[in-house]
C-alpha cells in the first residue's frame, strides 16, 4: 500500500522544462547561417574594439 502510493506521487509530477541553453541551442540549429553570422560580427566586432583600446592605451615608453 505504501510503495504504490509513493509510485503514484512522482508519476504526477510533470516532466522539467527545457532550459534556456536547450531552447537557445534549439533556436541556433534552426536558424545557422544567420546565427553564424551574428555570431561572427560579434566576434570581429568584439576583437576590433580590443584592438582599438590597445591601440589607444598603449604605453609611451621613453627611449
Amino acid at each position: 500500500m505504501n510503495k504504490n502510493l509513493i509510485s503514484t506521487k512522482t508519476s504526477d509530477k510533470k516532466a522539467p522544462s527545457s532550459s534556456f541553453v536547450k531552447l537557445a541551442m534549439k533556436n541556433m540549429v534552426r536558424k545557422g547561417n544567420q546565427s553564424l553570422f551574428h555570431f561572427s560580427l560579434t566576434a570581429v566586432g568584439f576583437l576590433g574594439f580590443i584592438l582599438l583600446l590597445a591601440f589607444f592605451v598603449r604605453p609611451s615608453v621613453p627611449h
